[in-house]
């Protein structure tokens, strides 16, 4: 681009630095915010950045800062954007970037170091090199070492973090080129001002053996996942934006109920016929005498744990069921499952060729048995409906009260889910909040404590009319907490809510299935009955509240809390029974003798057969390698 098509708007007579055209660049790139930690490395960014008009948001974490931008950049749709200050800063942010890069969250992470002289000199926060750290968690790290390539450099980054498969870029800028002043006539523009080249799209042959595929199933579902995210309308959508999204209009198209995966519940009708809900759900099909799936579209949604492994359980095994699977990655094809049918491309535009061919006069048939085996699914009870308000500790039982807690907000409210045990139970009930959209924070690394980051970006990027539900345990409400003291300063909207139960919930009820209650090798998995995390709220600025007592008392606290705005927290004392069926099920105790239990996932065949005691009482040993 031309150089006279920046818009610099800075002070008469003062000299532009290279912080100043970092951020001229990160503004005309579309950044509006970014979320961050003060050091006196970037100041002159930081400056830069306030002459630019982008916000600052300051936290109290840079883990929670690069997880702030992961938030926002998963409301608004568009990248994030964070600053963290040389390595002390920068360490502490590799959480949110090791998270970033397994979500595939577009983030641009700006960081500094000591002056380019200064290289191995044991200079003040310039022992690590950056970029070597950096590159394993990211798409790409650089260093800048003039002014004059900021630009380029800038434009380069930003669009890698968007582009293809979405993650996070990092670039380091030396304290001693950020306070350099450019030469004009030399900097180097790149194409700032140019949008990144266009998303792949399915070809021709591949939508017709997936119309073959889908015109035979009797049964099928698409399950929509974070690359699918952009298919339907956020928040305040309303009825007609929402009957309008691409994602709706395909399910309606052929007629296939949409499930999502425990990472993005999507904007879709709550009450429409075809918003089949959370896709474990469909493990619930066999237990109330109804077929699986005989095809699985899979939408920007991977494989793995959060999908039911290779269980069996939400996606078919066998030749039973088709799996077709779009996803922009290749590599992501086929990674864990055998898959029919494999397309690469982005999800509105493999949505927009689909539709385009089904409009030109193919059809597919309505399926109406299965939309009602659906309907049955989502009125199916839940097994801890009927069971007293409070478990058999005297306490709140956590089903009834999260559901409580949703009941009690604004419908369209924006739900993060945080912990083990008590995002379990959130994520199984969020249909109840009937949320614009709702994400499990916790993503493919079991990240805890990325809620806090998460529901500060949300909030940023939502606005102060829309209400973040900033769903913990215990357990992961410890993490980031002081990050209330932010909700606070910058008056968000955001409404914690800590399921407290005294423990590690998942850690514990794993002993507990393994080893039994009483075992005396119990490992650590205890918190204080003495912490209260709504006394510390009300410390932090914020309005605290504390439920124990019943069901009522915990909705007219969420309606309280709710109704007021701004950032609040309820301190809610729930019992640790139940234990999830997710739970029991990730942890795998059988007492088949000859299986080996191996934890959270896949049991595995003992190497030799063992007789079973409780049979015939000789505990014999055989081995079966012959000898």
């Amino acid at each position: 681009m031309a150089s006279n098509e920046l818009k610099w708007t800075y002070p008469e007579k003062r000299e532009l630095l290279g912080g100043d055209l970092l951020a001229q660049t990160l503004r005309q790139l579309g950044v509006e915010v970014t979320f961050g930690i003060h050091g006196g490395h970037l100041d002159a960014f930081l400056i830069g950045c306030n002459l630019a008009g982008i916000k600052l948001i300051d936290t109290r974490h840079e883990a929670t800062a690069v997880q702030a931008a992961e938030g926002y950049a998963k409301i608004s749709g568009k990248p994030g954007c964070a600053f963290v200050t040389a390595n002390s800063g920068f360490c502490n942010a590799l959480p949110g970037l090791a998270t970033a890069y397994a979500d595939r969250s577009p983030i641009f992470v700006v960081t500094s170091s000591p002056p380019l002289r200064e290289a191995e000199t044991n200079s003040l926060q310039g022992f690590h090199d950056q970029v070597v750290l950096a590159k394993p968690l990211t798409k790409f790290a650089h260093r800048v070492t003039n002014a004059e390539e900021i630009p380029r450099i800038v434009t380069y980054a930003y669009k890698t973090a968007i582009s293809g498969i979405p993650g996070p870029v990092v670039v380091d800028f030396p304290i001693d080129v950020l306070f350099h002043p450019p030469r004009m006539s030399a900097i180097a523009y790149g194409s700032v001002m140019h949008a990144p080249a266009a998303a792949p799209a399915p070809d021709s042959a591949s939508l017709d053996d997936l119309l073959k595929l889908w015109k035979a199933a009797h049964r099928p579902v698409i399950i929509s996942g974070t690359g699918a995210a952009r298919t339907t309308a956020r928040n305040g959508g309303g009825r007609e934006k929402q009957s309008a999204s691409p994602l709706l209009q395909l399910a309606e198209a052929t007629h296939t109920p949409v499930f999502y995966s425990q990472k993005y519940a999507p904007a879709l009708p709550f009450e429409h016929a075809l918003r089949g809900g959370p896709a474990g759900s469909l493990a619930i099909l066999p237990y109330i005498g109804k077929q699986q799936p005989d095809l699985v579209l899979l939408l920007g949604a991977r494989t793995g744990f959060l999908l039911g492994g290779r269980s069996g359980a939400i996606i078919p095994t066998g030749d039973a069921c088709k799996l077709v699977q779009v996803d922009i990655d290749g590599t992501e094809i086929g990674k864990s499952h055998a898959v029919d049918l494999g397309i690469v491309s982005d999800a509105r535009n493999f949505i927009s060729a689909l539709l385009d061919r089904i409009k030109t006069g193919e059809s597919i048939d309505k399926h109406e048995p299965w939309i009602q085996d659906i309907q049955d699914l989502k009125n199916t009870p839940s097994p801890h409906a009927g069971e007293s308000e409070k478990g058999s500790d005297g306490r709140l039982h956590p089903y009834h009260t999260i559901r409580a807690i949703y009941e009690s907000i604004p419908p369209d409210s924006i739900v993060i889910l945080d912990g083990g045990e008590a995002s379990v139970w959130a994520g199984e009930n969020v249909e109840v909040a009937r949320p614009s959209c709702a994400i499990t924070s916790t993503g493919y690394l079991g990240f805890l404590g990325n809620g806090w980051g998460y529901s500060l970006g949300a909030a940023v990027a939502a606005g102060p009319e829309t209400l973040v539900l900033n769903v913990h345990g215990d357990g992961s409400a410890g993490f980031h907490i002081q990050e209330l003291d932010t909700y606070a300063r910058h008056n968000l909207n955001v409404l914690t809510v800590v399921m407290n139960n005294y423990v590690w919930g998942m850690s514990i009820a794993g002993q507990d299935i393994m080893y039994g209650s009483d075992d005396p090798a119990r490992m650590v998995s205890a918190l204080s009955e003495a912490t209260r995390y709504d006394v510390v709220a009300q410390g932090f600025g914020c309005k605290g509240a504390f439920a124990t007592e019943s069901i009522d008392e915990v909705k007219a606290k969420v309606k309280d809390l709710a109704a007021s705005k701004g950032a609040g927290l309820l301190n809610v004392i729930i019992s640790k029974n139940p234990v999830t069926a997710v739970t029991q099920a990730m942890v795998g105790k059988t007492d088949d003798p000859n299986v080996i239990v191996v934890p959270y996932y896949d049991n595995v065949p003992r190497p030799y057969y063992r007789a079973d005691e409780g049979k015939n009482g000789n505990g014999n040993v055989k081995e079966t390698n012959g000898h």
